[in-house]
Formats: structure tokens, sequence, C-alpha cells
């Protein structure tokens, strides 16, 4: 459903769907109460200047009554945001595609505290593009690249590569060294290397971490091999077969190696300020696809490092 709203400083207007009965009167009053947390009157001052509009683009005012509009769409009013003191660097662009090498602690989107510090929107600035959007996403705390979609006309081409399983991933991780490792005969848990790790996965409303199902077939798989390692970390190559929210923290630290500086995995710490000096060590390294539309290879690969891998070689 088309925006009737254009791209704002990178950053695309907010759609709401609104239930077309109910106790409210108006729309101002059903969205007052839905976010109980903004002050209800400088919300309504938003309906009296204009900004909040209907598919067509007219602007409701505070008395349109409810039922009037299945869905409304608004700017969300910018956060004070830190700012990610880290720039997303452009690898690839061409008329279609975009490949770009994200930092530690940038989400891809907007959302939350972050809007002009994401990676879409300081893109779109910076290329002057507001029809970019991001073809696959990384957590905030993961490094790595991304794809973007820049222009609608060939998007649905790139985002039936990752739908199909046609784009190889690979992430590098440094974990810390587990208890018991023997140089001699590397493993994790008992399983040498390489490690093909299968769990289910799920992600339940309102957990920030996701929950594993013995129970169930599994539904995630990650091929997990040695790069490295010193006395004091574990250096990993990581193969994701499928793409389930969280599963290279899960896996690892399943297997007794989760990753170094995770908040996460294997147990939920208590959510601090960013520390930038201890990003989390897990980095989308490479991705390589048939190009869609040409249908030559590609392949593109991750110009950061992770700072606590150990010296190559090791």
């Amino acid at each position: 459903m088309p925006s009737p709203l254009p791209v704002r400083d990178g950053v695309g207007a907010t759609r709401l769907h609104l239930p077309m009965s109910g106790p409210w009167p108006t729309i101002g009053a059903y969205m007052a109460e839905r976010f109980f947390h903004l002050d209800p009157e400088r919300l309504l001052r938003r309906f009296d200047r204009g900004e909040i509009v209907a598919r067509d683009g007219t602007a409701l005012t505070r008395e349109t009554p409810l039922g009037a509009h299945e869905f409304v769409w608004y700017y969300r009013e910018p956060p004070v945001e830190r700012e990610i003191p880290f720039e997303v660097e452009v690898l690839h662009a061409d008329r279609d595609l975009v490949v770009a090498d994200k930092p530690h602690f940038l989400p891809t989107t907007p959302g939350g505290k972050f809007l002009q510090n994401s990676a879409l929107v300081r893109l779109r600035n910076r290329l002057g593009n507001p029809d970019l959007t991001p073809i696959h996403r990384l957590d905030r705390a993961t490094a790595g690249l991304l794809m973007f979609s820049a222009r609608p006309e060939t998007r649905g081409a790139y985002q039936l590569l990752f739908e199909r399983r046609e784009v190889e991933k690979v992430y590098e991780a440094v974990s810390a060294l587990p208890t018991g490792w023997d140089p001699g005969s590397p493993a994790l848990d008992g399983r040498p290397f390489p490690i093909v790790y299968r769990n289910h996965i799920e992600k339940l409303r309102g957990n920030v971490c996701v929950r594993v199902d013995p129970e169930r077939e599994p539904n995630a798989e990650t091929l997990i091999e040695l790069i490295g390692f010193d006395d004091r970390v574990l250096h990993t190559r990581l193969r994701p077969h499928s793409g389930r929210m969280h599963q290279l923290r899960v896996h690892l630290a399943a297997l007794g190696a989760g990753i170094r500086n995770d908040g996460f995995y294997p147990e939920l710490l208590p959510e601090t300020p960013d520390d930038f000096t201890r990003p989390l060590q897990l980095l989308a390294r490479e991705l390589r696809f048939t190009d869609p539309l040409s249908g030559e290879p590609r392949a593109f690969r991750s110009e950061r490092t992770l700072q606590d891998a150990p010296p190559p070689g090791r």
C-alpha cells in the first residue's frame, strides 16, 4: 500500500491500522489511548496542523469519527538520539542494488530510539534515493554486509533470492575459549569441526530473546567451521542455511561458545547503555549469489574486522 506522504529526511511515513468500530468517538481519541505514553493534547495538536492524513492524502481533524478511515499515515516525531559514531560504508552501488558495510551498534532501519542513526536513513540521505529499501536485515549489534534495493521495479527479484535461500551468507564470530578446550582435538560440546548444528527456534511476541523448543522439528541450521584460536578466544566461520532471528548467537551459545559481548545469550543481561569499546563479536563477512537481472555471479566481502579475533594463523 503506497504512502500518500513522501520520504522526508530519509524517513518514510508510518502507517497505522485503525479499528472500524469501538468505544472511541474519534480517530484522535483512539490514537490518544493507543499511544498512552504520549501527551494526548500534543498528539491532538498534530491533527490541528494537518500532520495525520488518510490514504488519499487528506488531512484528518481531531473530530474525524472512528470508522471514517481504516489507515492513517504520519511522520514519527524524531526521538532524542544518541549519535552512533561509526559510518556505514558503501561497497557497491548501481541502478538496482546497493551493498553497504554496516558498523556495530547501527540499526538497519529506524525503530525505537533510533531514526537518523540507522543504516537506511543515512544511506537514503547520502545517496539522495528515497526508494532505497533493505532486502534483508542485520541485528543492530552485528556488523557487516547489507543489501539494499535501489528502485521498486527490480526489488522483488532480489527479495526472491533470500526467500528461496539462493544467497550464500558467511559470518565470522569470536567466542571466549570454551572450558576444557583441547588444542590437539578442537571440538565444541564434544563435536569435532566442522559442525552442523540444528534446532527449532521461535520468536515469542513481547520477548527480546528467542525460544528453543527441543521437542519440535529443527527449523534452523548452521555450518560452523574453525578459523583459529589462541589461549583466550575461539574464531569461527558460520554458514547459516536458514535465517532465523538470533540463530548464530543461539547456536554458538548452545555449543558452549557464546559470542563475546553478547548480552542476550546464553544469559539475558540487564540492559545498559551502549559501550562502544565492547561490540558484539559477530560479522556478516560475505554474500554470494547469481544476479537475477544479469545472470552474472556476484560476491561481496566486508572490509571490517572483529577486534577480539586472534592473529591470523593462530
